[in-house]
């Protein structure tokens, strides 16, 4: 099979996943048509989406932003508040939506990226800071503070409200992190990707052969931040509201962990440690409360029983026998090293 064929391939398996019935012990809680673990599978490849889109300016060209939480928050927060608070259609919630998701990192980027390294990182932070208080201030009580902001359901369409339609908003994830998949490929293959990538390994060289890295810079600053605001309607559709922790800096710390798990600037990792890390996050709670932990010896259960404490010592051993992360697998033998020496 040519590897051009594979995604295709992939694709079309996924998609019949809600019309299978199997059940695979320990990795899921029940069989994959269930609504619940068809929820747990849209999350993992909507995060796995995102993830592509954080790895785009941080793997593919050295950008590294604490503040890309504010981009897919942005997605959550205005179409809930316009088809909740200011009772729009949802087509017109998902236009302005769509309009905020371009000027938004535009104007933001445009101020960011007049700075690089450190300093970079710190102003997308404070940004992204900005964008969070503004949420648990809860300006004219629209986007409900501490408590978030469920969404009129009425405003949705129908055949992606309630748990019997779960398998419809599996394939808008799926949709989702395809189209974020293309997109990303095309992207980093086109003449504006090799500049990315230019600039990530030498800026000045870029700028003495007479580019402007700018430019491109707050190119794909603008696309990589419109497709996590388009994460950030998805993941409404799927939780059915808004919560302030999607415009926290340890979402984008988790997206930063999510693409080095999976292997900065390659072509599936981020996909790859998107799902691999959301699904354990999920997992892990339950695996914590099981009877076989709680059985264990209080030395081994009382940290097995903190998901974040494993989670923790899986990310540490990834980045310390495979630095490369999951996609470079194959081309690392640091293991190999650790056991001969």
């Amino acid at each position: 099979m040519k590897r051009s064929l594979i995604p295709i391939v992939l694709l079309v398996v996924l998609a019949l996943v809600p019309q299978f019935s199997v059940d695979i012990p320990y990795v899921f809680n029940g069989s994959i048509d269930t609504p619940g673990t068809l929820q747990l599978l849209a999350l993992c490849l909507l995060f796995g989406g995102v993830a592509m889109t954080y790895d785009l300016l941080f793997g593919f060209t050295g950008l590294l932003s604490f503040g890309h939480a504010l981009y897919f928050a942005a997605g959550v927060y205005v179409t809930d508040v316009a088809i909740t608070r200011w009772h729009w259609s949802f087509v017109a919630a998902i236009a302005f939506t769509a309009l905020v998701g371009v000027l938004l990192p535009l104007a933001l980027g445009a101020v960011s990226l007049r700075v690089g390294g450190i300093a970079f990182a710190m102003v997308t932070l404070a940004f992204a800071q900005a964008g969070s208080i503004l949420v648990f201030k809860n300006p004219h009580k629209w986007t409900g503070g501490e408590e978030g902001l469920g969404a009129d359901y009425t405003k949705l369409p129908q055949g992606l409200v309630g748990i019997f339609n779960t398998k419809h908003l599996y394939w808008v994830a799926l949709g989702f992190a395809a189209a974020v998949f293309a997109i990303v490929q095309w992207a980093v293959h086109s003449s504006p990707g090799h500049v990315w990538q230019a600039i990530r390994e030498n800026e000045l060289r870029v700028q003495v052969l007479g580019l402007r890295p700018y430019a491109y810079k707050l190119m794909v600053f603008v696309l990589a931040s419109f497709l996590a605001t388009a994460g950030g309607v998805v993941y409404l559709l799927l939780l059915g509201g808004a919560t302030p922790e999607v415009t926290s800096a340890n979402f984008t710390l988790t997206l930063l962990v999510m693409v080095v798990i999976g292997g900065t600037g390659t072509r599936w990792g981020a996909l790859v440690g998107g799902v691999l890390y959301t699904w354990a996050n999920e997992r892990l709670g339950d695996a914590s409360s099981s009877h076989a932990v709680s059985s264990l010896p209080s030395v081994l259960r009382t940290p097995l029983q903190q998901p974040l404490f494993v989670l923790g010592v899986l990310f540490i051993l990834v980045v310390f026998f495979v630095p490369g992360g999951i996609a470079r697998f194959g081309r690392v033998r640091r293991l190999r090293e650790v056991f001969q020496r």
